[in-house]
């Protein structure tokens, strides 16, 4: 798993391989402006062929110096390159006016009040190398109009950002002030040495356009990123599970892998359950039994075949049924109705289990008088956008206020906060999935970029989620694990069966997906 540095991280770690000696600021900037020039040549290899016209805005900061470098390796390319500076070159740190200089020598630099959108119209490539992962503050009138400008081009240039697009705050993915409009689109985004979070929270990837990570020789001083981990663990980007976690043993049987109990809703509303349930079991739970009300035994009964029936009724029987240790996870919400969860809930949270809290568990935990007093460090809970308000009502305010400074409230935060608070396991949902455990552990399932699966926008597909961390649970994987898992696993799937997907599908494009793990 990659790591998603903050740019506090980031600052640190080549602050640390500067004091080590092992490399100077000005061979990062080279490198990072070589990355650039790389990158941009690999997305576009058209224009590796001959000389083209370039716009290079460069910011005050070290930004700029990397604007710099990619101005001059152009111009050694024999493209023909404009420069305007934001800023005076007096202002410039030592490593930027290094190479402000060095671009003197083949070319002039004028005020970025000189550019007009006519100009970046007319070329085949613009580089934003205005501020990248420094910004601290929404941009300045005079760029935002710029950017706007670049937000509809008339023209057929190519937008690159240099570390970040100018606008998005690095840590959240969110827009720096109140005008939406405020941020530098690319169509190519350039990272060095780590993906940052912006890059894939909030609307990171909406503006980043596509990303690539260019090596700027941090990983040849070993332990110098870790010395930038001040402020916690990681946060890290769930890229794969290792096929031997998945993998079941040749002399097992199905108890040695686990047994899941899905509660139903009434008659009329089991179909939330049964597809989690239909998930558990191609997860490869052993077994996994609904747990239905009286009225609604015949509807599940004859929809079902794999999977088990039990009659549930009241909170009582379902204490009753756990008293078999051999049922060690349950997933308990989806259809089962917000006033049938809050009685239910005391003797679910009673139990101990590995347990799901999903859809109107989650409504009737809100509505709890304990609230999280009773909640354990075996239980997920997996809300969308409006669960995590009812939830956590104070930091989904925070999310919603527009950032007038940097680095904004993201919603790492949010999730790492809800967890710490909960005592358990949250997953917050969306493109930019994030799982966030009480001792800080937090992960970032991103279905974005590549990895985009806009089918999982249907009805049903939270349920087939909640299902597979209840059966990855009941397998024994950790609460954390068993959300990382399934998060992957679940847009791999909707990725695998593409458009026309419904969530019935999910659960059966799975095989699919296990085998190509090489299960």
């Amino acid at each position: 798993m990659a790591e998603l540095l903050t740019s506090a991280q980031m600052r640190a770690a080549e602050q640390a391989a500067m004091a080590s000696g092992a490399v100077t600021g000005l061979d990062l900037m080279e490198r990072a402006g070589q990355g650039v020039v790389n990158a941009a040549l690999g997305a576009w290899p058209e224009l590796a062929h001959s000389s083209y016209k370039a716009v290079v805005l460069c910011g005050p900061g070290n930004n700029g110096g990397d604007g710099f470098v990619i101005a001059r390796l152009l111009k050694q390319r024999g493209w023909d390159v404009e420069v305007f500076l934001y800023g005076t070159p007096e202002k410039l740190p030592p490593d930027a006016r290094t190479n402000y200089e060095r671009w003197q020598a083949l070319g002039d630099v004028a005020g970025f009040v000189d550019l007009c959108v006519g100009q970046i119209e007319s070329c085949d490539l613009v580089i934003d190398a205005l501020f990248g992962t420094g910004l601290t503050r929404p941009i300045p009138a005079v760029m935002a109009a710029v950017a706007q400008g670049l937000a509809h081009p008339n023209g057929a240039a190519r937008r690159v950002a240099v570390d970040l697009p100018t606008g998005l705050c690095s840590d959240s993915g969110r827009i720096l002030g109140d005008d939406p409009s405020a941020v530098f689109p690319s169509d190519l985004t350039v990272s060095f040495h780590s993906l940052k979070q912006g890059h894939v929270l909030g609307q990171g990837a909406e503006i980043c356009g596509q990303v690539a990570v260019a090596d700027i020789g941090l990983n040849a001083v070993g332990e110098t990123l870790r010395a930038g981990m001040q402020d916690g663990p990681a946060v890290t980007l769930y890229d794969e599970p290792h096929r031997s976690a998945l993998a079941k043993q040749g002399f097992g049987h199905k108890y040695n892998h686990g047994h899941a109990l899905i509660l139903t809703g009434p008659s009329g509303k089991t179909g939330a359950a049964r597809l989690a349930a239909r998930a558990a079991l191609r997860v490869g739970t052993g077994l996994v039994t609904l747990g239905t009300p009286h009225e609604a035994v015949t509807e599940v009964a004859a929809q079902i075949t794999a999977l088990m029936l039990i009659e549930i009724d009241t909170p009582d029987l379902l204490t009753r049924v756990l008293s078999d240790p051999r049922l060690n996870a349950l997933c308990f919400g989806p259809g089962f109705g917000v006033a049938r969860a809050g009685a239910f809930l005391p003797a679910v949270l009673a139990s101990r289990r590995a347990t799901v809290l999903d859809a109107d568990a989650l409504t009737a935990l809100a509505q709890s008088d304990s609230g999280f007093a009773n909640l354990h460090e075996n239980c997920v809970l997996t809300p969308h956008a409006g669960e995590f308000k009812r939830l956590f009502p104070d930091l989904a305010a925070r999310l919603a206020e527009p950032p007038l400074t940097g680095p904004a409230y993201s919603k790492v935060d949010a999730t790492r906060s809800a967890a710490q608070r909960a005592g358990c396991t949250v997953l917050f949902k969306g493109p930019d999935t994030v799982i966030a455990s009480p001792d800080g552990q937090c992960s970032v399932s991103a279905a974005v970029y590549e990895r985009a699966a806009p089918w999982l926008a249907t009805a049903g597909a939270g349920d087939v989620l909640a299902g597979l961390i209840a059966g990855l649970m009941a397998r024994g994987f950790p609460p954390h694990q068993a959300a990382e898992i399934a998060a992957w696993l679940h847009v791999e799937a909707a990725r695998s069966f593409g458009p026309g997907l419904i969530a019935e599908d999910l659960p059966e494009t799975l095989p699919k997906v296990l085998r190509g793990l090489s299960l």
